[in-house]
């Protein structure tokens, strides 16, 4: 006769206790064994007994924090129960969550009045319990595949229940990267907050997932009653506390999208359901932006595709056009203004299967951390795929190590002079040609708008200057100051006399500040027509200021700072310079270039700065 089984949690503690409830459907004595399995190493950890309706798991301390499974065999019959042992104190600075949420929605699928599912269903429940048998991974196993990778890709990492970032603040404090896997649909309003916390304060998050935070539910009863009614119209909390009904994210009346956390959104996402599942398959990424660091040793070129099966049946994606054959998202449907796409796949044929749409691999800073996101169900399942293998090792080691430095925010060219103006980058080319572009992360493509002027250096005042107009300025050649109006069609105007060798200029308060080929810093107060040299050994081969402060790019490949006082001051030594050879800043970052190199920037802190 069958035997029930379940959990009175979805995690414990190393060192503590787990308690599990059995019971059988005739009147037979409740004996047999438990077999205790580690899902993650695919290995059995010691084989019980049980006697009697309840049964207590006392965890090792030594455990290893990660994915369990207990089988409770009664005779011929056998049941499941899944569950985390938590790290007792962290030992990796990876934690991955385990979507149990969802495992438990999906739990009794289309059974009326005991599973939340169908969506549809008048019969569908509101409210299910977590204290029943159920609520494991689902036949197609959307995390197993990563759980088995991480172990022999050389990865330790620490394992919680999603449930566990419901009240996780103090968890998460202890990990650098939050890890979201395989199929994680269903989030509170306190795991969301606590994890969009966590980031903006300077943790990181992986999504290698997809359909992602795409409905809200509560948790009631000590967290042990899942409430999801999926229609304002029922839900109670509707009229009381409308952010925390019970619907998808993005609907009325909560309006959060889920963008905000992710980047994405099923919103715009694709779905092949039923009998169409298989054409997953099919489908492939195509790379997008393959200079950025997530496609480092990939040896991807812009069009090419990877990881043919990596796209799940169902996908996330955020809104965007293509500018000059970049993808740029708009921002309409609640993504950051920082998101970067690195790679899509049109899924609009999809309509025919379920739902038409796309998926928008990308990668957004929120706050003081960084959010990657996969927008794929299957990621996990592909990872034999070379790309999506070496792709997920980029996220990892970066976002789980010390912060990192510059970023590459565009494709290799030949600039010898870049500034910002209104929020537009400038860039004088070697030959000789003014370009333009957004300041983004995206890799858009420049502009021609008009000739160089004979430009070697550029800057540009900050917002609400009175001493000098707002537009470009320049040191040429020649070893002259000029100046013209930012937009296409404008005039280079002769200011007057620069000094000679001039290879970088910065703006500060009024002042130019101007580095020489000699190593000479030189100042040029507004009231006055006249350089005065500053400090006879700056040894700046680029120059920029940014809120108050000159930055130089020196000898040795190293970036230095000073304030721009006129006398002689010590250079505090910040950062590499990563091989640039010209400098601006805007916006809390420096903007970088040189010769056959990627366009990059980078936030003025020292390199490896410490959390």
């Amino acid at each position: 006769m069958t035997v029930y089984a379940y959990a009175e949690a979805t995690s414990c503690v190393q060192g503590g206790a787990l308690r599990f409830h059995l019971a059988r459907a005739s009147r037979a004595p409740l004996h047999g064994s438990v077999l205790l399995e580690d899902v993650s190493a695919d290995r059995a950890v010691s084989e019980e007994e049980f006697d009697g309706p309840l049964w207590t798991f006392d965890v090792p301390a030594d455990l290893p924090s990660s994915l369990y499974r207990a089988v409770f065999t009664a005779d011929e019959d056998a049941s499941e129960v899944y569950f985390v042992v938590r790290a007792a104190r962290p030992r990796s600075p990876i934690l991955l969550s385990i979507p149990f949420p969802t495992w438990q929605a999906y739990n009794r699928a289309g059974i009326p009045g005991e599973s939340v599912y169908w969506t549809e269903q008048a019969t569908r429940a509101s409210r299910v319990a977590f204290d029943r048998p159920g609520g494991g991974p689902p036949p197609e196993r959307w995390e197993e595949g990563m759980l088995r990778w991480l172990g022999p890709a050389g990865y330790e990492v620490d394992y919680c229940s999603g449930l566990d970032l419901h009240d996780g603040a103090a968890l998460l404090s202890g990990y650098r990267l939050l890890v979201v896997n395989g199929h994680d649909e269903y989030w509170t309003a306190g795991m969301r907050d606590n994890v969009e916390e966590f980031v903006r304060r300077g943790g990181n998050l992986a999504v290698f997932s997809g359909n992602t935070c795409w409905w809200q539910f509560r948790l009631e009863d000590d967290g042990r009653t899942m409430v999801c009614y999926r229609d304002a119209v029922t839900d109670p909390m509707a009229t009381v506390e409308p952010g925390l009904t019970t619907v998808e994210w993005s609907s009325a009346p909560v309006n959060r999208p889920e963008n905000s956390l992710t980047g994405v959104s099923f919103r715009r996402g694709a779905g092949t359901w039923g009998p169409y599942m298989q054409l997953m398959h099919e489908e492939s990424y195509t790379a997008r932006f393959p200079e950025h660091w997530v496609f480092d040793g990939t040896g991807l070129g812009e069009g090419d595709k990877f990881g043919q099966g990596c796209i799940g049946y169902e996908t996330d994606a955020c809104d965007f056009v293509e500018v000059d054959g970049v993808p740029v998202a708009t921002g309409r449907d609640g993504t950051p203004p920082s998101f970067v796409i690195l790679a899509t796949a049109d899924l609009r044929h999809w309509h025919r299967y379920g739902q038409g749409g796309m998926a928008t691999m990308g990668v957004f800073g929120l706050g003081a951390g960084t959010v990657f996101t996969a927008s794929t169900v299957n990621w996990g399942n592909t990872l034999r795929d070379p790309a999506v293998d070496r792709i997920t090792r980029n996220v990892l080691d970066r976002l789980s190590g010390p912060p990192a430095g510059w970023e590459v925010i565009g494709p290799a060219g030949s600039f010898r002079a870049l500034t910002v103006c209104d929020s537009q980058l400038y860039g004088v080319g070697t030959d000789g040609s003014l370009y333009r572009r957004d300041v983004s992360g995206q890799n858009l493509r420049w502009h021609r708008i008009d000739s160089g002027g004979g430009v070697v250096a550029m800057a540009t005042p900050r917002e609400a200057s009175t001493t000098r107009p707002i537009g470009l300025y320049g040191l040429t050649g020649d070893d002259r100051l000029v100046y013209r109006d930012p937009g296409p069609q404008a005039p280079w105007t002769v200011l007057g006399e620069a000094p000679s060798g001039g290879v970088g200029l910065a703006l500060v308060d009024g002042d130019l500040w101007a580095a020489t080929a000699d190593g000479g810093l030189w100042r040029l107060p507004p009231e006055t027509a006249e350089w005065t040299l500053v400090d006879g050994e700056a040894g700046a081969v680029a120059l920029t200021a940014m809120n108050g402060r000159l930055y130089a790019v020196c000898s040795g490949d190293r970036v230095r700072t000073r304030l721009p006082v006129a006398a002689a001051a010590e250079w505090s030594d910040l950062c590499s310079a990563a091989g640039c050879t010209t400098l601006t800043a805007h916006a809390g970052r420096l903007i970088g270039a040189a010769a056959d190199l990627p366009l990059r920037w980078r936030a003025p802190v020292p390199d490896h700065r410490a959390r």
